[in-house]
């Protein structure tokens, strides 16, 4: 049974308001590499004070370091949610891309960007 129009116009819902949050958090963070719009980059902590210090140094590269790890697992779902809209645009969203069946409804209302169902959750 394919998912109704209703239904998929509510994941689309879901779906757009995470894109706007994950784009709010990537950009405190980070901003969007000028030359591969698919890819953020991490920005370096706002210092406002001169580096004079090696402490402040390493505790600046620490920063950027950490600001890199959790920008990788933004945009990694930014990602994810980008894939699930193009999906809907292209009549194919709620479709499991391993076996071509339905993805359940409760396995999407927990994450509307799945791309399986629940049987191959492993496989992508």
């Amino acid at each position: 049974m394919a998912i109704s129009s209703e239904k998929i116009e509510y994941f689309k819902g879901k779906l757009l308001e995470e894109k706007a949050a994950l784009e709010k958090e990537l950009g405190k963070i980070g901003r969007i590499n000028p030359e591969n719009p698919k890819d953020w980059e991490a920005l370096p902590e706002k210092e406002e004070h001169v580096k004079s210090d090696r402490n402040e140094a390493a505790d600046s590269i620490e920063g950027y370091e950490e600001n890199t790890a959790i920008l990788k697992q933004l945009e990694i779902r930014f990602n994810e949610v980008i894939e699930a809209l193009n999906r809907i645009e292209k009549g194919v969203y709620g479709v499991c891309e391993v076996s071509g069946e339905d993805i359940e409804e409760d396995r999407l209302e927990a994450n509307p960007a799945a791309r399986t169902c629940k049987a191959h959750i492993e496989s992508k």
